[in-house]
């Protein structure tokens, strides 16, 4: 990917006919995971596309601060009735829509049925006025980062060449097949040294996935480790706006482009919230 060209073109270009739901998730903490799913959703929008963009990190939600969102409120407002979504999403670069992730909810499963009801009717309405909603979850396997991913229609696995990281993308992997996910899973590379070495984590994953669990995991390519992400974390802008001719930058443009040609993978008429809530309980 490092060599691809910046195309937004090929974004828009993309069937927008349905609704998909991208969920961009990981085995660890660590990995450049937000940095990620802020940055692919900002290249989405940059190609007209109507992008919401979920925190779905209930305890240590910080895309406020990957996106320099300044604000009082966040979802566990809406979840106490204390707030309307309309009052607590933002407006991000490029005409992004963002709902933040609270402080202080462990889990999404632990609100009680009246504030599930209440979040899911928000957020329904929400779906209807989107092309793409675009999930980062929170790291790790706990029951709601699975639920997320498994009511999505294609997950974006995030992991480094540390073994540990494998280890873990690979332990999350495992868990979303077990549990019958139907989607595709995809496996992006971040931090790597070369493309030749992100290419050969791949195929060694890829390769046990087959083995082990007969399933196939998709190469959705390779981000090299790049100071400028890192400068623009410290500018709290995402670096495909920050840096946008850097090589970093062309390479999520053409992660996003790659992966806006997602088909809904779920045959039934359930928003992806209501999906949710059915993994979780």
């Amino acid at each position: 990917m490092a060599n691809q060209a910046l195309n937004l073109h090929a974004l828009a270009d993309a069937d927008p006919s349905a609704a998909t739901v991208l969920a961009v998730t990981s085995g660890k903490g660590g990995v450049g995971k937000t940095n990620i799913a802020a940055n692919l959703a900002v290249c989405l929008a940059a190609a007209n596309r109507r992008v919401l963009l979920l925190d779905a990190d209930m305890s240590l939600g910080n895309l406020d601060l990957v996106m320099n969102i300044h604000g009082r409120y966040n979802i566990s407002h809406v979840i106490s009735g204390r707030k309307s979504m309309e009052e607590i999403i933002r407006d991000g670069p490029k005409g992004l829509r963002v709902i933040c992730g609270a402080s202080g909810l462990d889990r999404l499963v632990d609100i009680t049925e009246g504030e599930q009801h209440r979040l899911l009717e928000h957020l329904g309405r929400l779906q209807q006025q989107t092309d793409t909603i675009l999930i980062d979850t929170a790291a790790g396997i706990s029951r709601s980062v699975i639920g997320f991913c498994l009511a999505a229609d294609h997950v974006l696995v995030v992991t480094t060449p540390e073994a540990t990281a494998m280890a873990d993308s690979y332990g999350m992997i495992k868990v979303l097949v077990r549990k019958g996910y139907g989607g595709p899973i995809s496996l992006v590379v971040n931090m790597a040294r070369s493309a030749v070495e992100g290419k050969q984590v791949y195929q060694r994953m890829a390769e046990v996935a087959q083995r082990f669990l007969c399933t196939n995991v998709y190469y959705a390519g390779t981000l090299l480790k790049d100071e400028r992400l890192c400068a623009a974390v410290r500018l709290r802008t995402p670096v495909v706006l920050a840096y946008p001719k850097s090589e970093i930058s062309t390479s999520l443009a053409a992660l996003a482009a790659r992966l806006a040609g997602t088909k809904r993978c779920n045959g039934s008429d359930d928003s992806f919230f209501r999906r949710v809530v059915r993994w979780l309980n």
